[in-house]
């Protein structure tokens, strides 16, 4: 089964409804939920959630879309080493250095997003593609 790490524009795209981008994003939550892939978030990427949502929704009812998140995906620890690592790597955006580092630590297979830069990395996945990859 493949384990994917999702990034928090990925994320935000299903939870705030960011048109065209959600419906991608709809179908890899179907695809978590149903026990087809494994689905991982960081635990940094929670609190980005947590106030980008926030700001877009009203704070409540992010609390309550991450509460189910927490329901839905595994969270990855971000230790000192794992920043540290982020920081050392090539990878100039430090959040995203970080989500590779952390998708290296628990041997992910791929990082689904849709950041361009992040997706010059050998993980890195749009979300169309990784749905035509997995069909």
């Amino acid at each position: 089964m493949k384990k994917v790490l999702i990034d928090t524009n990925v994320v935000l795209d299903k939870l705030a409804v960011r048109q065209p981008f959600h419906i991608e994003a709809n179908t890899i939550f179907d695809l978590i939920a149903d026990g087809k892939i494994i689905g991982f978030i960081t635990a940094s990427s929670i609190t980005d959630i947590y106030f980008l949502l926030g700001k877009a929704i009203g704070f409540n009812l992010s609390l309550k879309a991450i509460e189910n998140l927490l329901d839905v995906f595994e969270v990855i620890s971000v230790t000192k080493i794992d920043c540290q690592n982020a920081v050392k790597s090539n990878i100039k955006d430090f959040e995203d250095a970080l989500v590779a580092v952390c998708a290296d630590k628990e041997d992910l297979d791929f990082i689904i997003t849709r950041d361009d830069e992040f997706l010059k990395l050998p993980k890195a996945i749009s979300p169309s593609d990784f749905l035509e990859k997995i069909k």
